[in-house]
């Protein structure tokens, strides 16, 4: 068994408690939410389960009293600079991390300072920490780099997560601007606060992976808009609304486009799919039909993680830094 604390009871974080329980080879032992409104309860009753007999406490000093863990599921923000803190305290306590937070997935490129601060806290403590997640930390990244190992020579990489958000997690749906009119969308865009986190970090693994230098990186973000009433999503959405997000991303070496990471997350997006494309010798094309449920995926591999990370050397890492990750279970322990 693998003793586990969970950080951050929101819909991802019960997801993954509710995952965790489900394979049976994983012992939850702690859980921790500031929020007063999950504080206090039953694990398995907020996570809508039956009852765990772990209680949900306000700090990690609290959850792991008299207890101990093995690693930490930390899914609580985005931003790097706001999770460092909260790195900083599971690893003095001596766990080793896999974290959601999109900034984490390969920050030195985009905060080196940050990062660095993070992996120095992680060797301080001897223990090993990941951020990962379908997006980034697999599809868009990860998986183009595993597929140019069948090549003799690479110009390109070019990836397509296009997705059906009607599926998704209701704060997803929010995140995207879904429901929102074209001038709300701008407002949400100009702020910062409406944008899918990661295609940097992703174009920036590649390229890493790939030994390019970018000049460049350049992002674009744009509503995709309803062209008809729908009604699949968290809201209705009228005509006119949007419906979601197209984001790309773009690497260049010189004047050369190296990398293009095409995001589309809309409500009633009519197909759903996962693409790479690689040019090179041999030309690779692989596609995903149907696309991969973000919310589950992010959540199994957040689980497939850990054996990886436990296994790990200290510091911060990547996952191109670890074993590969495979499903496991019980049986496997």
């Amino acid at each position: 068994m693998i003793d586990t604390v969970h950080v951050g009871i929101g819909p991802l974080g019960q997801m993954v408690v509710r995952y965790a329980i489900e394979r049976g080879c994983f012992r939850i032992v702690g859980a921790v939410d500031p929020d007063p409104r999950k504080a206090g309860k039953d694990l398995g009753e907020l996570c809508g389960i039956e009852p765990l007999g772990i209680i949900v406490r306000s700090t990690l000093a609290d959850a792991l009293a008299k207890r101990s863990a093995d690693v930490a599921f930390l899914t609580t923000v985005s931003s790097l600079a706001a999770i460092e803190s909260q790195i900083a305290e599971l690893a003095q306590a001596g766990l080793s991390i896999v974290s959601t937070c999109e900034e984490m997935f390969y920050p030195w490129q985009t905060n080196p300072e940050v990062a660095g601060r993070i992996d120095r806290m992680c060797l301080a403590n001897s223990v090993a920490c990941v951020g990962t997640g379908v997006n980034p930390g697999y599809l868009m990244d990860l998986l183009p780099t595993f597929l140019t190992g069948l090549c003799q020579n690479v110009k390109k990489v070019e990836a397509w997560r296009v997705q059906d958000a009607s599926v998704r997690r209701i704060p997803f749906q929010q995140k995207i601007g879904a429901g929102l009119t074209p001038e709300e969308f701008e407002i949400k865009k100009q702020a910062g606060t409406l944008r899918h986190v990661g295609l940097v970090e992703s174009a920036d693994f590649i390229a890493h992976r790939l030994g390019w230098k970018l000049d460049r990186r350049v992002e674009t973000l744009e509503p995709v808009i309803a062209e008809g009433q729908i009604d699949s999503g968290y809201k209705p959405i009228v005509k006119g609304m949007a419906r979601g997000v197209h984001q790309v991303g773009r690497g260049f070496v010189g004047e050369r486009e190296v990398i293009t990471l095409n995001f589309i997350a809309a409500v009633g997006e009519p197909e759903s799919y996962d693409q790479v494309h690689i040019d090179g010798v041999p030309p690779i094309q692989f596609r995903i039909a149907g696309g991969v449920n973000g919310d589950v995926a992010t959540c199994a591999i957040a689980l497939n993680t850990v054996r990886s990370i436990l296994q790990a050397t200290p510091g911060l890492k990547t996952m191109a830094d670890i074993a590969p990750i495979a499903f496991f279970n019980e049986a496997a322990l």
